[in-house]
């Protein structure tokens, strides 16, 4: 499309409602480092580094997002290893859908944010896994 070239995603945004208990699971459990947010913010917003120019935003709001499938992914080099992470922490683990070629589950921040880790065993082939065709619509 003439005009604009999409590079890669920059940041993705979820609500939280208890900054201090979401810290304790994004810097805790998860492991991820806090930047300071810009400073011409003037409401509370918690950011995240994720390496290659990438963050995550936590937006602190009255009330949590409706429970939707809606999520994000975070890539890790041991889907093994971050299952017995989870369970140590006792924050539970939801399996899901095979992709072939990777280990992947899902896991849910304090306020119900689904939080999807993903290892991929082999680079995702669209012409070996993927559908035989795109879905109509």
């Amino acid at each position: 499309m003439p005009g604009l070239t999409v590079t890669h995603i920059d940041h993705v945004s979820v609500v939280i409602t208890d900054v201090a208990r979401s810290r304790r699971f994004y810097n805790d459990v998860l492991g991820l480092r806090e930047i300071p947010k810009p400073k011409t913010f003037d409401f509370v917003a918690l950011w995240y580094d994720l390496g290659g120019g990438h963050t995550l935003h936590l937006l602190l709001k009255d009330e949590p997002d409706t429970l939707s499938p809606r999520h994000f992914c975070l890539r890790v080099t041991d889907a093994r290893a971050a299952r017995r992470h989870f369970a140590d922490a006792g924050i539970p683990v939801r399996e899901t859908t095979l992709i072939h070629g990777a280990d992947r589950f899902f896991v849910s921040d304090p306020d119900g944010n689904r939080v999807e880790i993903l290892q991929w065993l082999t680079p995702y082939d669209p012409a070996a896994a993927g559908a035989a065709a795109l879905d109509p619509g």
